[in-house]
C-alpha cells in the first residue's frame, strides 16, 4: 500500500511538469490576415494561410514547437509581441532599423521589391511621376517614409491593408497605390480586373527583407529560430515553399 501510495504521489507531482512541458512547446505566433499571399484569411477553411504561415508550420517541425496562430492587424503586431500575446511574429513584417529598436529580427528569409498598380493609361517610372497624383500606402509599411518625403504628390492617403488600397484605385479613387511587390502583384492577379496594371518600368527604390520577430532581448528563442532557418534553408524548405507560392526574390 505504501508503494502504491508512493507511485500515485510521484504520478500527481509528474502531471504538472509535463503540462508545463507541453505549454512550453506552444508558442504564439502573429500574422496579419490580409496580405496575401505571404498570410491571409482563407474564409472556406477559416484559417491562416500562406507563405509566412507555412515557413512558421515548418520551423515548428524543425524546432519541435506547435505555432498557435493568430490574425492580427498590421498595426497591432509589435504591440501583442511586446505585452507577450504573441511569441513571434511571422508576417510580411520587413525588417528595418525603426523596428530593430524595438523587436530582434532573425537572419533573413528571403527579400523583394516594391510594385506600384495603377488603372488605365499611365506611366510610372520613378517617384517623380507620382507629382501630383493622389497615391495610396498602406500604414506602417517600410513604403511610408519613401512617399511622405515624395515631392509634388497631391494626396497620400494610408489604408489599413494593401487590398484595400488596390480596391480604391480600381474604383478610381486613387490614382496609383504602392506597396509590397508579391503582395500587389497577386491581389492584382486576383482580382481579373482588365484595367488594373502593374508599373513594369518602375525603377525600384527599396529592398525588402523579410524576417521573424521575436521580443526584445529574447537571445534564447532567437537562436533557436535562426538554428531553424539555416535548416529550411539548407535542406531545401524555404525554396519550396517560395515555389509553392510562387514568389521570386
Amino acid at each position: 500500500m505504501n508503494a502504491l501510495l508512493k507511485y500515485a504521489a510521484c504520478a500527481a507531482l509528474a502531471v504538472p511538469a509535463l503540462i508545463g512541458t507541453v505549454q512550453a512547446d506552444t508558442l504564439k505566433v502573429g500574422a496579419t490576415p490580409t496580405a496575401v499571399p505571404f498570410n491571409y484569411l482563407d474564409t472556406q477553411s477559416n484559417s491562416l494561410q500562406g507563405v509566412m504561415i507555412d515557413i512558421a508550420q515548418a520551423l515548428g517541425q524543425k524546432l519541435g514547437f506547435t505555432p498557435e496562430l493568430q490574425a492580427i492587424p498590421f498595426a497591432g503586431l509589435v504591440p501583442s509581441l511586446q505585452t507577450q500575446k504573441i511569441d513571434l511574429i511571422s508576417s510580411a513584417f520587413a525588417i528595418n532599423p525603426a523596428r530593430a529598436k524595438v523587436v530582434d529580427f532573425s537572419d533573413e528569409l528571403f527579400a523583394y521589391s516594391e510594385e506600384v498598380v495603377y488603372r488605365g493609361d499611365g506611366t510610372y517610372k520613378s517617384a517623380a511621376d507620382f507629382a501630383g497624383k493622389v497615391v495610396g500606402v498602406q500604414t506602417g509599411t517600410v513604403m511610408v517614409e519613401p512617399m511622405q518625403a515624395a515631392k509634388g504628390l497631391k494626396e497620400l492617403r494610408m489604408y489599413e491593408s494593401m487590398s484595400d488600397m488596390i480596391r480604391e484605385v480600381a474604383l478610381g479613387r486613387l490614382d496609383a497605390a504602392i506597396g509590397d511587390g508579391p503582395v500587389m502583384r497577386y491581389t492584382v492577379k486576383q482580382s481579373g480586373a482588365k484595367d488594373l496594371h502593374v508599373a513594369e518600368d518602375y525603377q525600384k527604390q527599396i529592398r525588402i527583407a523579410i524576417g521573424i520577430a521575436v521580443r526584445k532581448g529574447n537571445a534564447d528563442l532567437l537562436a533557436r529560430v535562426n538554428k531553424g532557418i539555416a535548416e529550411l534553408k539548407a535542406d531545401g524548405t524555404l525554396d519550396g515553399i517560395l515555389k509553392k507560392w510562387e514568389i521570386t526574390p
